[in-house]
């Protein structure tokens, strides 16, 4: 695959650690090469008056030192070693936050602290978050430090759509921004969702780590909406719903490189929707481990309009994971305004929302290693568990096919168990409803299960299950073009 830009990959991407020397004149944060020059500028958290303690309020502070470092023409953010609390922050153009080893921003755990008047209106959900930009080029976050946004339940409680009193904060919004750059740094417990982006250009993650998991729902960790150009590798992931999702309300996702990174999720590792009126283009997945993933390994889902095509992922390792690959071609047909609810509780599952039915066509999957697990809930097997840990699933809807699959050199092992009652399963349409695997209940394959598709290839499967099963190894149906060789 062939990209038109590479990634902005320069000099100025290269980290450096500097003398320890007190003021904004110096610093011994890791900083960028470009801040190096002559002109550089380093700006010190505790010279606009933050306070490490833990408790204090540091907004109008934090805010300060990004400001003057906006107004001098750019530099670097510096947080040294502390616990700074704030709430919402503004970063802007040529602004490099640099933080310290020990050095901690804090989420305020006060909904107050988190206005929305000078935020464009998230296009998901509702718009409140920690860190904002919009509109603004040159923006990096690095160091060694920890981004936690505190949010727990007790203090943000789970509302039901946008425009709610108290609605939980997202960690991280950043809207129609280019050349992005995060570069190591944790980032930890948002209320809502964690790392969204949208419409941004030429970004590039490395080596963050992400630890969203069981602080709250709806805690995805990377979600990346109408983005091109996008590279994420070396990083550690572990959040508490899809990890790495990428979205599309408006725009396309292309040019999406994932490589090199251990991914955990309590839903999926690596998702292409729900939201996919824009669709996916060009996206390459590779060299990646997926553990402890009990709602599934890959998902990728055209079901609001908008096409996906040339699909590449390879060399995935699944540990302990729910089904391994689930594509679905579907018609919610959600249409995205200002403040589109996220949810499903409050749509209609039996009709489509007015968007066109979409395509899907190009994916290629190579050289995966999968061992799916049923996952007990609560310490007991539900026919939910046993559907989640289901086989390989790619379907369309009637007079709409998935088109061009190739599965190329798949070696999974399945739990196996299926009933004679199993095999007898008559599996949904749901043509209009929120696409989860699971929803289709307990498939009547153990292998693989592919409905209204054409052109659907198999290359040297190593499909087997590790207690005996009565349902068949696949199931055809309305399926034109198939075709499996060793």
């Amino acid at each position: 695959m062939k990209y038109t830009k590479p990634f902005l990959f320069t000099a100025t991407m290269l980290v450096f650690v500097g003398g320890c020397t007190s003021g904004p004149e110096q610093s011994g944060a890791l900083i960028n090469a470009e801040t190096l020059r002559a002109d550089s500028k380093i700006f010190n958290v505790i010279t606009f008056g933050a306070v490490g303690d833990g408790e204090t309020l540091n907004t109008i502070a934090l805010q300060a030192a990004i400001d003057a470092c906006t107004q001098a023409g750019g530099g670097t953010v510096r947080v040294p070693a502390g616990e700074y609390v704030s709430g919402t922050l503004h970063l802007k153009s040529n602004v490099t936050l640099s933080l310290d080893y020990g050095a901690y921003i804090l989420g305020s755990q006060k909904h107050s602290d988190y206005p929305i008047d000078k935020l464009r209106p998230s296009r998901e959900g509702n718009s409140e978050c920690f860190l904002y930009a919009e509109d603004a080029a040159n923006i990096r976050l690095e160091g060694l430090g920890v981004i936690d946004g505190r949010g727990k339940p007790e203090f943000f409680p789970k509302k039901a759509g946008p425009g709610g009193k108290d609605n939980r904060p997202r960690l991280i919004r950043f809207e129609n921004c280019s050349n992005v750059t995060f570069a190591g740094l944790t980032y930890k417990n948002p209320a809502f969702w964690g790392i969204h982006l949208v419409d941004c250009k030429d970004v590039h993650i490395t080596g963050v780590t992400i630890r969203m998991q069981d602080n709250h729902s709806n805690n995805d960790g990377f979600d990346i909406d109408g983005c091109e150009n996008v590279l994420i590798e070396n990083c550690d992931i572990k959040a508490g719903d899809d990890s790495i999702c990428l979205k599309s309300t408006k725009n396309p996702c292309r040019n999406i490189v994932v490589r090199d990174c251990t991914v955990s999720s309590h839903t999926a590792a690596f998702k292409c929707g729900t939201s996919s009126s824009g669709g996916f283009i060009n996206i390459d997945v590779s060299n990646c481990y997926f553990y402890d993933c009990p709602m599934g390994g890959i998902k990728l889902q055209i079901v609001d309009g908008g096409h996906m095509e040339n699909v590449k992922i390879s060399r995935i390792v699944m540990d302990n994971v729910g089904s391994p690959l689930f594509v679905r071609l579907g018609n919610r047909g959600r249409v995205y305004g200002e403040n589109t609810y996220t949810g499903t509780a409050l749509l209609n599952p039996e009709a489509t929302e007015g968007a066109a039915v979409g395509t899907v066509d190009g994916i290629h999957i190579s050289d995966i290693v999968a061992h799916v697990k049923i996952n007990p809930h609560k310490g007991k097997i539900t026919d939910r568990n046993v559907a989640e840990a289901g086989p390989i699933m790619i379907s369309g809807i009637p007079g709409h096919n998935v088109k061009n699959v190739v599965l190329e050199n798949f070696k999974v092992s399945y739990p196996g168990g299926g009933t004679e009652a199993y095999a007898k399963q008559v599996v949904p349409e749901d043509e209009t409803r929120y696409p989860e695997q699971r929803f289709f209940g307990i498939l009547p394959a153990w292998g693989a299960y592919i409905r209204h598709a054409e052109n659907v290839q198999l290359k040297n499967m190593e499909l087997s299950v590790r207690e005996p099963d009565a349902r068949e190894r696949i199931i055809l149906d309305d399926v034109t073009g198939f075709r499996e060789t060793k």
